[in-house]
């Protein structure tokens, strides 16, 4: 309704009073009416989806003989680039956690194979024991719609979660034997203080953490990293059906957005290197 009065006082003011006067130009005017007042463009395409279903009930009710808004042309809305991390960022990040503290390395080890691998906080929390191969410096990934991939590591992830598994794990996993339970570790790769698998929540938790200590002044999620590890490989010279499917996306055009921040990489390197950058 909201649309509509607009629309209705701006008709108005061109002295337009009923709808069968109006044509696909007032439509569109009052399209660049919206884009004067800032109006952006999700909103504006939201104003003319109502204007469709306004003139479709015009025409139902046989009010109107034509459909003025068959013309118009949506605005493209463009999609919002995800923030990522400098290298020297995630530098900072994984080295964040305190070493004093008991679960030191079982945070380092979450960290480093976030970038690693790109996984998603779900897929971490989950990761299987027998998933990983750290011999040959890969682990097996369950994803969305349990899709398998298997994801190298490198070998700073590699020690990091070694080191967790020899030094750290074991302790953990004691730790429900001790309480009187049933151990719960459940084969999952990452437990917590208490012996049972890693939440999703914790994985946050961790990563939110590390952010603070690390003094990275902005908010930073598990999706951060993987989209930092999309695009350090992009900036690296990866190409995209490679990312596509160490990411688990099933659509490349999923994985086409970190195109856009290559772009991005490429205008920054342009803009800084070159005479009349």
């Amino acid at each position: 309704m909201r649309d509509l009065h607009g629309l209705v006082e701006f008709l108005r003011a061109r002295g337009i009073g009923s709808p069968t006067a109006v044509g696909p130009a007032d439509l569109r005017d009052y399209v660049f009416h919206l884009k004067d007042h800032g109006r952006a463009a999700t909103s504006i395409r939201r104003a003319q989806s109502s204007l469709r279903a306004y003139w479709a009930f015009l025409l139902g009710e046989e009010v109107v003989k034509g459909d003025p808004t068959e013309q118009l042309e949506s605005p493209r809305v463009w999609q919002r680039l995800p923030d990522v991390l400098s290298r020297r960022e995630v530098e900072r990040l994984v080295e964040a956690p305190d070493p004093d503290h008991p679960l030191h390395w079982r945070d380092r080890a979450a960290l480093e194979l976030l970038y690693a691998t790109g996984m998603r906080a779900s897929e971490l929390a989950e990761l299987p024991l027998g998933g990983l191969d750290l011999g040959h410096r890969v682990c097996l990934v369950l994803g969305k719609g349990s899709k398998e991939r298997i994801v190298p590591l490198g070998g700073p992830a590699a020690r990091a979660v070694d080191r967790y598994l020899r030094d750290v794990r074991p302790v953990l996993e004691s730790a429900s034997g001790r309480s009187g339970g049933r151990p719960r570790a459940k084969g999952r790769v990452f437990l917590n203080a208490r012996g049972g698998p890693l939440s999703r929540q914790a994985v946050w938790m961790i990563v939110r953490t590390a952010c603070r200590r690390a003094g990275i002044g902005r908010r930073v999620t598990p999706h951060t990293i993987r989209h930092s590890f999309a695009t350090h490989l992009l900036e690296g010279g990866a190409d995209l059906a490679t990312v596509q499917e160490l990411l688990g996306h099933a659509d490349i055009a999923t994985t086409q957005i970190y195109t856009h921040l290559d772009r991005k990489h490429l205008h920054d390197v342009h803009r800084r290197f070159h005479p009349r950058g």
